[in-house]
C-alpha cells in the first residue's frame, strides 16, 4: 500500500470537513436563499457574509447553531465560476467531539430537499461523480482504472466500492447514503461495479493493497490511509442488494469515518481559516477576543520592558568592566573635549530653549548699536585699532613764511 512521505496533522475529532462542486449559475443564491430560509425557521441562530480582501477570490459564508447544549460553527468557500461550475470548501467545528448522529453541516447551507437547478451543489469536486448517489464505473476498463485510482488517495471523501454479483433489479438501485448517519451522507462516494468488471476494479486497486469480494464491498483507504487500516477489516463479503439495509457495510463505514485520519491535503489552511479568520460572534465572544488582545499587548509590553532593562544593565556593566580593565592597566580615560565638559548633556526644556533664543537675541541686539550710538567700552572688548593715515601729496617748495592774520568776519585789512 503506498504510504506518504509526508506526516500530515491528524484531523481534530471536533472538525467536519467536506468538498464539493456547485455546477449551477446561481451558487451564492442558492446559499443565501437557504440560509435565510433556516434562520427563519430557527435551525440555524444566525449567519453573515464576512467582508474579504479585494484581491481574494473567494466568496465566504459564516453560519452558527446549536446541537443541544454543543454550538457548532461553519465556514463555506465559495470558488469563482469556472467552466465546470463553482467549488465549495467546508469546515465546521463543534464545542464537543464530532457526533455523526447530527445534522450534516452541508444541509445547513445547501438545500437538501430542493428540486432541479438547487440541487445540483452535491458533484465531488473535479468530477463528475455525485454524494448521494450511486456512482456506475465506466464500461471502459481504461476509463475504469483511472476513475478509481483517483478515488482511492482520496481523503476529502469516504470511497465504497460495491460489486453487483447479478444485475439488480429497481430495489437494489437505491443509493447507499440515505441510509447512513447523517454526518456522512456528504462525504461519502458509492461506486457500482457490475458483475462483469471484478476482474478490471482488482486490478485497479491492486496497488492500494486492497480488494473488491464478489457480490460484496469495500472501503477505500486513502493516501495516507489511517492508522491501524486493514483492507480486511474494511471489506464485507457479501452486501445484498435487495432494498433491505446493509447493516454490515454501513457499520464499516462508520468505523472508518471514526478512524484517526490524517488532515486532507489542503485542509489545514480551511481549518485554520476557520478559528483565526471568524466573523460570526457573539458578544460574549467579542468580549473574550478583546480581553485576549489586551492580555497580549500587555505581554508583549512587559517582554519589551523587560528586554530594555536587561539592555540598560548589560550597559552598566559593561562601562564599569572597561573603567576597571584601565585602572589596572593604568590607561587614563578619554578626555572630553572642553565644549562637552561645559555644556549640559540633558535635553533642554521648552522653556530654557525659549530662554536661550531670547538671550541670543538680545545678545546679538547688543552687538550692533544704532548709528549714531556710542559704543560703550567694555573690559573684554579691544581697543579698536586706528585708521592708517592716508599718505600726503607731493608739495612743491615752501614760500617764505609770512605774518599770519586773523581777520574777524566783516573787517577790512589795515
Amino acid at each position: 500500500m503506498p504510504t506518504s512521505t509526508t506526516v500530515r496533522p491528524t484531523t481534530p475529532p471536533t472538525v467536519w470537513l467536506a468538498r464539493g462542486r456547485h455546477v449551477g449559475a446561481a451558487a451564492e443564491d442558492v446559499l443565501r436563499r437557504n440560509l435565510r430560509d433556516l434562520k427563519a425557521r430557527g435551525v440555524i441562530h444566525d449567519h453573515m457574509e464576512p467582508p474579504q480582501p479585494e484581491d481574494s477570490p473567494e466568496k465566504v459564508f459564516e453560519a452558527r447553531w446549536a446541537v443541544g447544549e454543543v454550538t457548532v460553527r461553519a465556514r463555506l468557500a465559495l470558488a469563482p465560476p469556472s467552466e465546470g461550475g463553482r467549488e465549495w470548501v467546508l469546515a465546521a467545528e463543534a464545542e464537543a467531539a464530532w457526533d455523526l448522529e447530527w445534522p450534516s453541516p452541508a444541509t445547513m447551507f445547501w438545500p437538501e430537499e430542493a428540486e432541479g437547478a438547487e440541487t445540483e451543489w452535491d458533484r465531488l469536486s473535479g468530477s463528475e461523480l455525485r454524494l448521494r448517489d450511486i456512482n456506475p464505473l465506466p464500461a471502459d476498463d481504461k476509463d475504469l482504472r483511472r476513475v478509481l485510482r483517483d478515488a482511492a488517495p482520496d481523503t476529502w471523501a469516504v470511497h465504497v466500492v460495491v460489486h453487483e454479483a447479478m444485475t439488480p433489479d429497481e430495489r437494489g438501485r437505491r443509493p447507499l447514503a440515505p441510509l447512513l448517519p447523517p454526518g456522512l451522507r456528504h462525504r461519502v462516494v458509492e461506486h457500482r461495479a457490475a458483475p462483469h468488471q471484478l476482474r478490471a476494479v482488482n486490478w485497479a486497486l491492486r496497488e492500494f493493497g486492497v480488494e473488491l469480494p464478489r457480490g460484496g464491498a469495500v472501503v477505500l483507504p486513502g493516501v495516507p490511509a489511517p492508522e491501524g487500516y486493514d483492507g480486511g477489516g474494511f471489506s464485507v463479503r457479501t452486501v445484498f442488494l435487495d432494498g433491505s439495509r446493509p447493516a454490515e457495510l454501513i457499520a464499516a463505514v462508520t468505523r472508518f469515518a471514526h478512524a484517526a485520519r490524517p488532515l486532507p491535503k489542503g485542509a489545514d489552511e480551511v481549518v485554520t481559516a476557520l478559528r483565526e479568520d471568524w466573523h460570526l460572534l457573539t458578544l460574549e465572544e467579542e468580549l473574550e477576543r478583546q480581553r485576549a488582545l489586551v492580555a497580549m499587548y500587555a505581554e508583549a509590553l512587559e517582554a519589551m520592558t523587560r528586554s530594555r532593562d536587561l539592555y540598560r544593565e548589560a550597559a552598566e556593566r559593561a562601562n564599569e568592566a572597561l573603567a576597571a580593565y584601565r585602572e589596572s592597566a593604568g590607561v587614563p580615560a578619554p578626555a572630553l573635549p572642553a565644549q562637552n565638559r561645559n555644556e549640559d548633556t540633558r535635553p533642554a526644556s521648552p522653556l530654557q530653549q525659549l530662554t536661550r533664543t531670547l538671550e541670543r537675541l538680545k545678545l546679538g541686539k547688543s552687538r550692533h548699536p544704532e548709528p549714531g550710538t556710542a559704543r560703550p567700552a567694555t573690559d573684554t572688548e579691544e581697543p579698536a585699532a586706528p585708521e592708517p593715515a592716508a599718505p600726503e601729496p607731493t608739495a612743491p617748495e615752501p614760500e617764505p613764511l609770512q605774518a599770519e592774520t586773523t581777520e574777524a568776519p566783516g573787517s577790512k585789512p589795515l
